[in-house]
């Protein structure tokens, strides 16, 4: 959003969950805590989907975008992308992300990870998907919490070729 891009943003209950319980976000009111939270002042664009609103233009390969993240991802998400389930909006995206060779990058977060898990991840690996732990680098030592979540970001949106200063880069 702040280099002008359109970001359209897909959350799902578990994502909500995660913003109450592990950020202490009120979660009532969904669509009035995302602009509160998320639509600063910035060039681009937020436009919020529900897991059901198939309208959505990036479920349609016709739609031009240069790529999409999910982070984090859980390994039911995973799973039901490696295996084409599109059984919501999220997992149809990324579907048309596979089915159009565009860029997909996912953030699991669990540890540890079972056979099926990797075995899932394998799979999309060698369909092209970056798969991106959410482990950060600490040669740029970090010093806060918000420098661990700017790396991984950062790294993200490196995948998306998306320009960003949010982390110090090796050797500079």
């Amino acid at each position: 959003m702040k280099s002008g891009h359109t970001v359209h943003l897909m959350v799902t209950e578990a994502g909500w969950q995660v913003f109450h319980d592990e950020l202490d976000w009120n979660t009532e009111n969904r669509e009035g805590l995302l602009a509160e939270k998320l639509q600063q002042d910035f060039p681009g664009e937020l436009r919020y989907w529900g897991l059901r609103d198939f309208n959505c233009p990036a479920a349609s390969g016709s739609y031009r975008c240069e790529g999409m993240i999910v982070v984090p991802c859980s390994m039911g998400t995973l799973s039901g992308i490696a295996h084409g389930a599109s059984g919501n909006l999220l997992e149809r995206v990324a579907d048309v992300m596979l089915k159009e060779g565009r860029k997909l990058v996912l953030v699991p977060r669990e540890t540890p990870l079972n056979a099926i898990q990797l075995e899932n991840m394998l799979r999309l690996s060698r369909l092209g998907v970056k798969i991106l732990p959410a482990m950060p680098g600490f040669y740029q030592k970090p010093q806060t919490m918000d420098d661990l979540v700017n790396f991984v970001v950062g790294k993200a949106l490196d995948a998306l070729d998306v320009p960003h200063a949010l982390f110090r880069r090796w050797g500079e």
